[in-house]
């Protein structure tokens, strides 16, 4: 399974998987159609499947035409974004599975975002290579979602299942968020020196005009301050020893950067 990431919009990323075997392909959250149709066209594939993470426009904007266009096509989402997703004819829930091509992807329940935010884990063939993550806009590269649905709680919960994945996981999150979210990580973790190489490091990328994602989930648990609520440095820095009471904090903090 390849994976190709589309841009879309000012900063979205659309992600394209394609299994050459079948000459079939499956999208991502699909912001919008153009896009998709480009590389679907330069890859004379069939489009099987689309995974939404959540109903959000900047997710679900291109569904109806590549129903249109693809009529065969399967659309997936969470089972509590029935009505909400475009389309939507596959109701999933935690623990579900879904196939593409020979992979098999696990349905991972993370409301925060949303109350319905789900994420795709496709686990590696082979033990020692990188899984894939599709986690929309709950883990974000150094960064994480806004709370528009869930509660903080919720949020701890579910960035603590992603946590709980293999450090070898490829983070494909939906926005080219990374540089802002490391400028703010560095005001609450500022002495980390993994983080303050991090930095440097995309700031270069940026400055090349490279996309950032998909980052390593080894790199987000020790860079990310959303996936670190249990060290002493971000503890102190939002005066807090209970998790969720941090977490909370800081992301209360970004909301205000």
């Amino acid at each position: 399974m390849q994976v190709f990431r589309l841009e879309a919009l000012s900063d979205n990323y659309i992600f394209l998987l394609y299994d050459r075997t079948e000459n079939i392909a499956a999208v991502v959250d699909p912001a919008e159609a153009e896009p998709v149709f480009k590389k679907l066209a330069e890859l004379k594939a069939d489009l099987v499947a689309i995974f939404n993470t959540h109903h959000h426009h900047d997710h679900v904007g291109g569904n109806q035409q590549l129903m249109q266009k693809f009529p065969g096509v399967t659309v997936y989402g969470g089972v509590e974004d029935r009505g909400r997703i475009p389309g939507q004819q596959v109701f999933l829930e935690d623990g579900s599975r879904v196939q593409f091509g020979d992979r098999i992807a696990e349905v991972i329940f993370v409301p925060g975002h949303t109350r319905a935010h789900i994420a795709y884990y496709f686990p590696p063939e082979i033990a020692g290579e990188t899984g894939e993550l599709f986690c929309g806009d709950t883990l974000f590269a150094g960064g994480c979602g806004r709370l528009f649905e869930g509660t903080p709680a919720q949020m701890v919960n579910s960035l603590s299942k992603l946590r709980s994945l293999p450090d070898n996981t490829r983070v494909w999150c939906a926005h080219e968020y990374t540089l802002n979210n490391l400028k703010f990580a560095l005001t609450v973790d500022g002495e980390n020196s993994d983080l303050q190489q991090r930095f440097a490091e995309v700031t270069a990328y940026r400055s090349r005009g490279e996309a950032t994602v998909p980052s390593l989930l080894g790199v987000e648990k020790r860079t990310n301050p959303f996936l670190r609520w249990e060290e002493p440095a971000l503890q102190l820095a939002t005066k807090s020893h209970e998790p969720v009471q941090t977490f909370a904090r800081i992301r209360g903090m970004k909301d205000r950067f």
